[in-house]
């Protein structure tokens, strides 16, 4: 069966394990403690290979740069653990490429939401808004299971099996999921507004775009000025965007990556593609938004600042 998605909140990682999930959205609250309202957190995906092709080495940097940054969590964008999700609650990839690998203490962070399956590390849970509540304001992650939108999943599926019980009829929960998320989005009244999956939308990865996205999902996000969407899929580094537009971010680096293996995109946008091992940084405050590329070895590849009052991005 295949899993995996997205990401769930846990000791350590914001992650949704979707297996065909139901379309209705979740409001959960988690707040803010540091002192200066700001919010940190990492961002990696594509990882879950029982720490080969350096996904070892990647959770040795996040954790060093967790402990700097002092992260409130990490979000994990999907495609956990290869090839074919786990087997029920006792699989030993859990332990393998999780629990094994990912031991740095500043990633161990309490969950404040509710118990998880797997005790004290990841849940299963539906497509959720995360509510982290600043004394400035407010910024909300949508978190989307963009599965059931890629249509060759249900037509030409080739080795991969796939739990869709939740999912059907297929037509039904995507135009249930868009409504429910174009509501939430129009309701809130965040600083900032996150999306969150696993296929890109805007991509010079392999895969390249995900058309059914660009067709269905992204005219929600243009409509609701949503800030950035964050995915994995392509197994690379990626920052995609031009003033006034939503930043399109790609964090697919947690192991085995695809060097040399890209599409063509306009220079102008295509701010970072770096198709190696890595992950991605985010501090959150009232008024900027900014991210860290990191390579495998805690280099920084790529960093930039979105200020939300201008919707103009710069280095730093």
């Amino acid at each position: 069966m295949k899993t995996s998605v997205l990401f769930g909140l846990t000791l350590m990682f914001l992650c949704i394990f979707i297996n065909g999930s139901l379309s209705k959205l979740e409001r959960l609250e988690h707040p803010v403690t540091k002192s200066d309202d700001s919010l940190s957190f990492l961002v990696v995906g594509d990882w879950g290979r029982k720490g080969g092709f350096n996904q070892s080495l990647v959770a040795h940097q996040m954790g060093i740069v967790g402990e700097q940054l002092d992260i409130d969590f990490v979000i994990s964008v999907g495609d956990n653990f290869y090839d074919d999700g786990l087997k029920g609650d006792n699989d030993p990839s859990f332990e393998e490429s999780f629990s094994h690998i990912y031991t740095h203490p500043s990633l161990q962070k309490q969950c404040t939401i509710k118990s998880c399956s797997h005790p004290k590390r990841l849940e299963m849970v539906l497509s959720q808004i995360f509510n982290f509540v600043l004394s400035s304001g407010m910024v909300e992650f949508f978190l989307v299971d963009t599965n059931p939108f890629v249509e060759k999943y249900f037509t030409d599926p080739g080795d991969d099996t796939y739990d869709w019980s939740n999912v059907l009829p297929r037509k039904k929960h995507i135009s249930n999921l868009l409504h429910d998320l174009d509501l939430e989005l129009k309701k809130s009244r965040a600083t900032w507004k996150f999306v969150v999956g696993h296929h890109g939308i805007k991509t010079a990865g392999q895969h390249g775009v995900t058309q059914e996205l660009v067709d269905q999902l992204l005219p929600i996000l243009e409509e609701n000025k949503v800030d950035l969407y964050i995915n994995g899929h392509d197994h690379c580094l990626q920052h995609i965007g031009s003033d006034g537009e939503i930043q399109f971010l790609t964090s697919g680096g947690g192991s085995k990556a695809w060097r040399g293996e890209t599409q063509p995109w306009d220079p102008k946008e295509l701010k970072l593609y770096y198709d190696g091992q890595g992950f991605m940084s985010f501090h959150i405050t009232h008024s900027q938004a900014k991210f860290v590329y990191y390579d495998v070895f805690g280099n920084v590849l790529h960093q930039s600042k979105w200020c939300k009052d201008s919707k103009t991005f710069g280095l730093f």
